[in-house]
């Protein structure tokens, strides 16, 4: 039996030492959603420093209902801004990226190199500058008399919209670098064929590369859901009215002016970050795929 054992031990050892690291990493790596989901299950008495890996005497969802209480306007705004600029983010992007990949002209390879130094610029270095671009914008409305129900959709600052225009206009470079990776591997014979057929430049893009673009628009459209959810700093300065904030911010100013309930705070970060893992459990295979598509083909 021992003998048998030691067998199995040589034959399994290997796999079964790679598993329990797996399982010892991914459970450090939790401990902290761990606390986050312990502690908004406790009451305001029991949110303390010293018993924060205890687990809860008497769970209860009144934390979840109270911060969702105060969230559930913030929600709103969220799903406001992320929806349209992710998904214009993305078409700007495909557009971006079929025309630097498949219709070289003089110059795209200077400015493919140009736009994706987009990427490295950091956000506070053009915060100054955006506020006044944007408050301009407003100004000119203003000129232009455009009427108050039509004023929400002008980009300017403190806006929804401009907030939104600011996370399209970040968002082309990775966009347009994951679109144009992505058609590269696609046949320069499809779309020889199409120009044969007598197709212009816009119905090569419908007709041809825009139906096999859905693993790319996967890809681009879950990093741009995540990353504009989860953004912070153009949401906290581009939104002077409070009752337009984002959910993020919103989440900041749940802690009190002098007592924090731990509680709350933690189920509201459970909840504002329930929708992007929520993406990542149902939609993470099409991420995944997406990612291998373009890196298989061809």
């Amino acid at each position: 039996m021992k003998g048998a054992w030691r067998q199995w031990l040589l034959r399994h050892g290997g796999r079964l030492g790679i598993y329990l690291a797996l399982i010892a990493a991914s459970a450090f790596y939790l401990l902290p959603v761990y606390v986050l989901v312990v502690t908004s299950l406790k009451p305001y008495a029991e949110a303390n420093l010293a018993g924060m890996w205890h687990l809860p005497s008497a769970p209860s969802l009144e934390s979840f209902l109270r911060a969702f209480e105060q969230l559930r306007p913030h929600f709103r705004n969220s799903f406001y801004l992320t929806i349209p600029a992710t998904l214009l983010s993305s078409l700007l992007g495909s557009i971006n990226g079929y025309v630097l990949s498949k219709w070289r002209f003089r110059g795209s390879e200077v400015l493919f190199p140009i736009m994706l130094f987009g990427m490295f610029i950091p956000y506070q270095s053009v915060l100054i500058p955006l506020v006044q671009v944007l408050q301009k914008v407003n100004a000119a409305a203003e000129v232009l008399r455009i009427p108050s129900a039509l004023r929400g959709l002008v980009p300017g600052y403190g806006s929804i919209a401009g907030l939104a225009f600011v996370h399209i206009v970040y968002g082309i470079p990775i966009t347009t670098l994951i679109f144009r990776n992505y058609y590269a591997t696609v046949p320069n014979e499809l779309v020889e064929a199409a120009k044969i057929d007598g197709a212009n430049i816009f119905k090569v893009y419908r007709w041809v590369l825009f139906p096999i673009s859905m693993p790319a628009f996967a890809v681009v459209m879950i990093w741009q859901f995540t990353s504009i959810w989860n953004e912070f700093l153009f949401a906290l300065v581009l939104t002077q009215n409070p009752a337009i904030r984002p959910v993020t911010v919103a989440l900041y100013n749940l802690a009190g002016s002098y007592i924090v309930e731990w509680n709350v705070q933690m189920a509201g970060a459970l909840l504002a970050a329930l929708p992007t893992l929520l993406v990542y459990i149902f939609l993470g295979r099409f991420f995944m795929r997406g990612l291998l598509a373009g890196a298989l083909k061809g």
